[in-house]
C-alpha cells in the first residue's frame, strides 16, 4: 500500500495526539500530556506544525476536543462509523485543499484554510489522512497496542498488517520476555 509522505506524517500526528490523552488502564499512568498551553506548543514543535501563532487556553481546549474525536475514530467498530465521525470532523474544520511546498518539503496537500486555527489545521489534515485509510480499505491498520498495560494508538504500515505493538522494542519485547520467563518458571516447577 502506497501512503504518501504527507499522509504518513498526518497519521503519525493523529496517533501521537491520541496518545497524549490520559489513560487510566495504561502503565504510564493517567497523566494528560496535553494539559496546558506549553505542552501544546511542545507537541506542535515536535510535529513540525507550520503557521502556529500565539496560542491560548481556547486553542488548548479546541485541540483537546479534536483529540477526543480522533480517539473516537480509532475506537470506531467499523468503517461506516469511522467515516461518519471523520466526515463530521473535517466538515467542522472547514477543509480547503491546496497544494503547497514550504519549509523544505516537496509538494503536498494542506486541507486546512489559510489562517485556520491550530485545532482546525490538525482536524483537517488528520481527518483527511484518516479518510484516506478508510477509502483505501486500510482502516484496520489504525489500531491500539496489543500490550495490556499500554494501549497506545499506532498505524501498522507493515506489508502484511501483522504489527501488534506500538513499539516492538519496548511493548513487544517486554511481553515476549514475560512469556519466556513464565514458560521457564512453569518448566522448573
Amino acid at each position: 500500500m502506497l501512503i504518501p509522505h504527507d499522509t504518513r506524517i498526518a497519521l503519525a500526528t493523529v496517533t501521537d495526539l491520541v496518545n497524549t490523552a490520559p489513560r487510566t488502564h495504561a502503565g504510564d499512568g493517567a497523566a494528560d500530556r496535553l494539559a496546558d498551553v506549553e505542552a501544546l506548543y511542545g507537541f506542535l514543535r515536535a510535529h513540525d506544525v507550520s503557521g502556529v501563532g500565539e496560542l491560548g487556553e481556547r486553542d488548548l481546549r479546541a485541540v483537546q476536543a479534536v483529540r477526543r474525536r480522533f480517539t473516537e475514530v480509532v475506537a470506531a467498530p467499523d468503517p461506516r462509523t469511522a467515516a461518519e465521525l471523520i466526515n463530521r470532523l473535517v466538515a467542522a474544520a472547514g477543509t480547503t485543499p491546496q497544494l503547497t511546498d514550504h519549509d523544505g518539503y516537496d509538494w503536498h496537500v494542506h486541507y486546512f484554510a489559510p489562517g485556520a486555527s491550530v485545532a482546525d489545521h490538525l482536524a483537517a489534515d488528520g481527518g483527511m489522512a484518516l479518510a484516506f485509510m478508510v477509502v483505501a480499505g486500510e482502516r484496520e491498520r489504525l489500531r491500539r497496542c496489543g500490550a495490556p498495560d499500554c494501549g497506545h494508538a499506532f498505524v501498522d504500515l507493515s506489508r502484511n498488517r501483522s504489527r501488534r505493538y506500538c513499539d516492538s522494542r519496548t511493548c513487544g519485547n517486554r511481553l515476549h520476555v514475560a512469556a519466556y520467563r513464565a514458560r521457564r518458571k512453569e518448566a522448573a516447577d
